[in-house]
């Protein structure tokens, strides 16, 4: 079979764009690497092969994960969240998962300083 089980295709609600998001977990850190994109191919793919197979908007097709840089992401879990709207794939990363060479996408850019600590608010003032 080269397509996606519909069983499980019929599970998923994906985006206008037939689309659905990926939050990807290191298996061993637990740290959140990057956020993909998956049509009914690429988790096909994904599923049958074990390495991590996203759609590239910006490319417009499927590619799979360190096809060209080598940073291999070996799929151990794919998991559908309870909205059936997002994905969680669970992998072992070799490399870096950024294209900019951290570790994860998430490395650059905090914004935590801008969220306020509810400890830190006056009683009564804490948001609910």
């Amino acid at each position: 079979m080269n397509t996606l089980d519909p069983a499980i295709a019929a599970r998923l609600k994906r985006n206008p764009d037939g689309l659905v998001p990926a939050v990807v977990q290191d298996q061993h850190s637990r740290a959140v690497l990057m956020l993909a994109w998956l049509d009914d191919q690429a988790l096909h793919q994904t599923l049958t092969t074990g390495r991590a197979t996203y759609y590239s908007r910006s490319r417009q097709r499927t590619w799979v994960k360190g096809e060209t840089s080598g940073n291999v992401q070996w799929v151990h879990e794919v998991r559908l969240d309870c909205d059936a709207d997002t994905l969680l794939l669970v992998v072992r990363q070799e490399g870096p998962a950024c294209h900019t060479g951290t570790t994860t996408c998430f490395d650059a850019d905090r914004l935590d300083a801008t969220v306020t600590d509810p400890a830190r608010e006056p009683a009564g003032e804490q948001m609910r």
